[in-house]
């Protein structure tokens, strides 16, 4: 789904980090190898709050929290709280050997009601560079590892019981402004502790889905999306690096 805080508004937003930086209204802040970004683009369309907080950073590491409260137009997405890689990017997909990634992660507290997913953001475009959901954009690729309240990704349903990265998915696919979106979501409920190669989902498209391997990879996000409900979510460890 689009994103717009993106990568050049980034630049204006960052602050230095230090732990236990606390983010509100639509700010971002440096987080090591990452920048961290509360990214309200969807708040309009509902009525609630939210604020992220930098708990650490460690290396390619790190750790954060997001709490928030929305309520009204439940289809639509309020925020993408996330975790922007600030350099594993600028790759062809053909030239990727791998793209290890582990994140652990739970919810703290959460409405029985929730609606909202948590999920990786990965974008991809012709040219080398560009910002996410933007005319640079050829496809975004989610792989959602939560699904909560019968939130659904774009699209229609192209592959079921499809096993990638070691965990079961279903596989949407439909356009989204400019860009197409994949979504792979999961099939076995809340994967809280995952540990994959990003480079196999990536192979997986190129093989089976026709998306083309000289596509660059333009940006790898990590956060939340959500909808309607209260919930604190805690990323204890993240990491993600790409050769």
């Amino acid at each position: 789904m689009a994103r717009l805080c993106a990568a050049g508004l980034i630049a204006s937003l960052v602050h230095v980090a230090t732990a236990q930086t606390t983010l509100q209204g639509n700010d971002c802040t440096a987080a090591g190898v990452y920048t961290l970004c509360q990214n309200l683009w969807g708040a309009n369309t509902g009525v609630g709050s939210q604020t992220t907080t930098l708990i650490s950073t460690n290396g390619d590491s790190a750790s954060w929290s997001t709490t928030y409260q929305w309520s009204q137009s439940p289809d639509n997405v309020k925020s993408y709280p996330n975790l922007y890689h600030n350099t594993a990017k600028g790759m062809q997909l053909q030239d990727i050997v791998t793209a290890p990634t582990n994140w652990q992660w739970f919810y703290k507290s959460a409405d029985s009601d929730l609606r909202a997913d948590v999920s990786y953001d990965l974008w991809t475009g012709v040219p080398q560079a560009g910002d996410p959901a933007s005319a640079a954009s050829s496809y975004e690729i989610m792989i959602w590892l939560s699904q909560r309240g019968g939130v659904g990704g774009i699209g229609n349903v192209v592959a079921q019981n499809l096993r990638v990265g070691g965990h079961t998915w279903t596989l949407k696919h439909g356009p989204n402004s400019n860009w197409d979106v994949f979504s792979f979501i999961t099939a076995e409920g809340d994967i809280t502790d995952f540990r994959a190669d990003l480079a196999d989902f990536f192979q997986y498209l190129v093989d089976q889905q026709g998306v083309a391997k000289t596509q660059f990879v333009q940006a790898i996000q990590v956060g939340t999306e959500p909808f309607t409900g209260a919930a604190e979510l805690v990323t204890t460890n993240f990491s993600v690096d790409i050769s």
